[in-house]
């Protein structure tokens, strides 16, 4: 194994930088890089270009304009490594008169589920993206001109279902499929001339860690050992530079070869476990919580985190019901009862006082739970909301996962102004 893990040697947190690079970057002699919400390449031939994934509709005339700028030779194929909206977005401002657009068999039935619930998901990713893509606006805005294009929904002109060869200007490029990625139409593209494997977002948004096998913003679930199957797949090609979804290029056979074999090892190893716990009749909680990645398997959770994919894997074969209660099978949540606690435990600063108590304990989720059980019954309860305040100050402070950050980020933000209210409304310094 490397001495120093990508994780470690590489930034570990996942940043969202819309599409406002100036120019492509060179990665090869035939190779160009446009970073935004997800990288789009561009690759160039004697006969034509082909374009990988085109961003956001919003911010394809950025990369649109840094690849114009290098070559505007015509585009022959634009291939997508996945279906979700930041590789789909921008193909209608790529496709040209006989441009052919190849996907994965299963893209149009995974633009489907995106469409079906794009409003249910769009409000879920709010909080980690907004700010980003009004940073995106404004740049397009001031630096590229012209009007918004809209948000691609393209219908592919090729689908295969496992392995598709293309040439092109003497290139050889072969289309693999990958369905334990992202997305069940998943695909890589590999150069075997160059040994490049263009492989999108199958190793997650952030390469070194943890893949998300379950989306806080709301996905379907994500199969552990189909993303072994699809790793070994690009493990075997034995690639020399891997070029991610995000961030900058991975360089190095031995490099790549020991971060795959890593994290394979690592998700098999969190599967397992918990298959194993699940047999023995453990609890999801109690494996959540007990289940870490030993030392020589450690890799960073910046994106995804262990515990969330032990709970994916758990309900990925077993469904939501833990029989662990009778209430999981109504529809009456536990809130439902938190009045009548507040009222026998004495009323709401009688919890706050205790929720305090875990808070300087040093229990700042058991804090949260109590907090929340007296702002049921008294929604602008000033001891229990400044309770509710410092315990998501401290989880935030601990947090190095994008996605929890963001959501701790989210509820400080909605909390301080409620607190804020609620101490004016009481002339409270």
């Amino acid at each position: 194994m490397t001495s120093t893990p990508l994780y470690r040697s590489r930034p570990s947190g996942f940043e969202i930088q819309p599409a406002s690079q100036a120019e492509a970057r060179k990665i090869g002699d035939i190779i160009y890089l446009s970073e935004g919400l997800s990288n789009s390449y561009l690759i160039t031939t004697s006969e034509g270009r082909v374009v990988i994934n085109t961003g956001m509709g919003f911010e394809a005339p950025v990369h649109k304009r840094n690849f114009d700028a290098i070559d505007d030779s015509p585009v022959r194929y634009i291939f997508l490594t996945q279906g979700h909206v930041d590789h789909v977005g921008g193909v209608d401002l790529f496709r040209e008169e006989g441009t052919q657009l190849v996907a994965q068999a299963n893209n149009q039935s995974h633009q489907a589920d995106d469409g079906r619930i794009a409003a249910f998901r769009a409000s879920r990713s709010a909080f980690a993206f907004a700010d980003a893509i009004a940073r995106a606006w404004t740049y397009i805005q001031e630096h590229v001109g012209g009007g918004i294009p809209a948000q691609s929904r393209p219908t592919p002109d090729i689908t295969f279902d496992d392995r598709y060869e293309i040439e092109l200007g003497g290139v050889r490029m072969e289309l693999l499929s990958t369905p334990g990625g992202e997305t069940t139409d998943s695909m890589i593209i590999w150069l075997p001339e160059q040994e490049v494997c263009f492989c999108g977002n199958l190793f997650s948004a952030l390469f070194g860690h943890f893949p998300n096998l379950v989306t806080v913003r709301g996905d379907r679930y994500r199969e552990a050992l189909g993303f072994i199957e699809s790793l070994e797949r690009v493990l075997a090609l034995e690639p020399k530079l891997l070029l991610t979804g995000h961030h900058g290029p991975v360089v190095g056979k031995e490099t790549i070869r020991e971060e795959l074999t890593r994290l394979r090892d690592a998700v098999r190893y969190v599967h397992d476990e918990t298959v194993r716990g699940m047999n023995h009749g453990k609890d999801i909680h109690t494996l959540m919580r007990d289940i870490q990645l030993p030392p020589e398997l450690a890799v960073g959770e910046g994106y995804g985190k262990v515990s969330w994919s032990v709970r994916a894997i758990w309900e990925n074969y077993a469904g939501w019901f833990h029989h662990s209660s009778t209430t999981e099978l109504y529809p009456v949540p536990v809130r439902s009862v938190h009045g009548d606690l507040v009222e026998l435990a004495g009323g709401p600063d009688a919890v706050a006082q205790r929720a305090r108590g875990k808070l300087s304990s040093g229990e700042p989720v058991e804090a949260i739970h109590l907090a929340e059980v007296a702002l049921t019954a008294e929604p602008t309860n000033v001891p229990a909301l400044e309770v509710m305040v410092a315990a998501h100050e401290q989880l935030e402070r601990e947090s190095e996962n994008f996605w929890l950050t963001q959501w701790l980020r989210k509820q400080l933000a909605d909390l301080r102004s409620v607190l804020e209210a609620a101490k004016a409304k009481e002339n409270l310094p």
